[in-house]
Formats: C-alpha cells, sequence, structure tokens
C-alpha cells in the first residue's frame, strides 16, 4: 500500500483482500460487478459528451469478472440508446459463471455478440479484458485485439487498469492498453503511481462500487466519496 493525498493506493494482493472481506460481509460478486459497469457506463456517458444515443461503442470483453463488469457497461448502455457491441476476446465457454450470466442477459436484450475480424467502427472502445490479478504480459488471443485497438485510435475507456498494466509494479506488458480513461474500483492501484504507468492510464477516474466502510476505514480514506460516486484523481 502507498498513501497519496490521503488516498490508499493498494497493491492487487491488497485489492482481493478487499473485495474478500466485503464479499464475506454480505455483497456479492453481482452486486459489486453491477456497481462496477453502472459506474463504467456513466463515465462513458459523460465522455461521450453527456449522451450516449445513437452513438457506437464497442466493449471489449475478457473472460474473467473485468469482463462482466464491460458486459454490465455494455447493457445500461444499450438502454441508453448506444449502439453497442460487444467483442469477445475468447470463447464464451471459457467465461466464469457471473460473468456467463452477464453475457447471456446482454445477448437476449439484443446486443450484438461479435468475435474479432467482426467488429464495425466504434466512437468508444471500453477495456475490460483483463483485471487486476493479471500478471504478466498478455497472451493471444487478447494481445492481438490490444494491439489493434490501440492501433485505432479510437479512445479506451479503461476499467479498473489498462489491460497489459501491472496493479503492483506499474509494468506496462507487451502490449498494454493506452487508455484515454481509465476508472478504477473501490481504490486505485499502486502501480499507477509509477513513471512508467502514466501514459497508459490517460485521465484516472476512481468509482465506489460498495466497498465494506471498515475496509476504508482500515486504510484511513473514509470521505473519498462524500461528495460523489465518481472522483477524478488526475
Amino acid at each position: 500500500m502507498k498513501a497519496v493525498g490521503g488516498l490508499a493506493y493498494l497493491t492487487a494482493e491488497e485489492m482481493a483482500a478487499a473485495d474478500r472481506q466485503t464479499i464475506d460481509s454480505g455483497l456479492g460478486v453481482e452486486t459489486l460487478m453491477e456497481n462496477a459497469g453502472v459506474k463504467t457506463a456513466e463515465l462513458a456517458r459523460s465522455s461521450l459528451g453527456g449522451s450516449v444515443a445513437g452513438r457506437k461503442v464497442a466493449v471489449m470483453v475478457g473472460r474473467g469478472n473485468n469482463g462482466g463488469d464491460g458486459l454490465v457497461a455494455a447493457r445500461h448502455l444499450h438502454n441508453w440508446g448506444a449502439e453497442v457491441m460487444v467483442m469477445m476476446a475468447e470463447s464464451r465457454e471459457s467465461l466464469r459463471d457471473v460473468p456467463a450470466r452477464q453475457l447471456a442477459i446482454v445477448e437476449k436484450m439484443g446486443v450484438r455478440v461479435v468475435v474479432p475480424g467482426q467488429e464495425q467502427r466504434a466512437e468508444l472502445l471500453v477495456d475490460a479484458l483483463l483485471g487486476y490479478g493479471a500478471k504478466g504480459d498478455p497472451r493471444e488471443p487478447l494481445a492481438s485485439l490490444i494491439r489493434k485497438a490501440n492501433a485505432s485510435k479510437v479512445p479506451i475507456l479503461a476499467v479498473d487498469l489498462p489491460s497489459g498494466l501491472d496493479a503492483t509494479t506499474g509494468k506496462p506488458g507487451d502490449p498494454c492498453v493506452m487508455a484515454k480513461w481509465t476508472l478504477t474500483l473501490g481504490f486505485p492501484k499502486a502501480g499507477f503511481l509509477t513513471r512508467q504507468a502514466e501514459e497508459f492510464i490517460g485521465e484516472l477516474y476512481l468509482a465506489d462500487i460498495s466497498l465494506s466502510r471498515a475496509i476504508y476505514e482500515q486504510y484511513s480514506c473514509m470521505g473519498i466519496f462524500s461528495s460523489g460516486p465518481l472522483v477524478r484523481l488526475w
């Protein structure tokens, strides 16, 4: 843990412990995912000028809970009038249980789900490929999708952290998403404070996803969300 300006920046291990403590207190993974997804959708809407009606948004989805966050965001953006496309980085059979349920929901709602090579041009990309627990260079097929996203020059909103960036050390993998905005969840990550991470993060926002109050007290961070559930850090 590193403390800057009265705010704790957690390592991947500390963040995992915070998630477990919240889940043990009775708040389920589905609730945390819903909170993360709706906050992502809200920042996407703000990034597109305050309205998503008719705007083209592509959500890049990995197989873990970070992908589930992206699927929740896709659902909300679809409901708000955006033209949403979900880009599956890996087979749907590889999804974990909770993200798989989120995928089933968005498909029933009529959201278009594609695989790499079927995508169309978007105005905004949402990076929900890899979460804070990922280590090392992204592997295929994620690596090719990240390179293609970076080369597209379409602005990217990263969910929790840019895919390929190590949450603890701040070391960018090869490749690593170059985000214009990053919405980190619950707490910012220790790796964000390194100089090598800066160019990949872009504007950094912190989202309240309803982690346990006791965790914020533990890290002496009470009041960070007193003015609202989205806080710009830089």
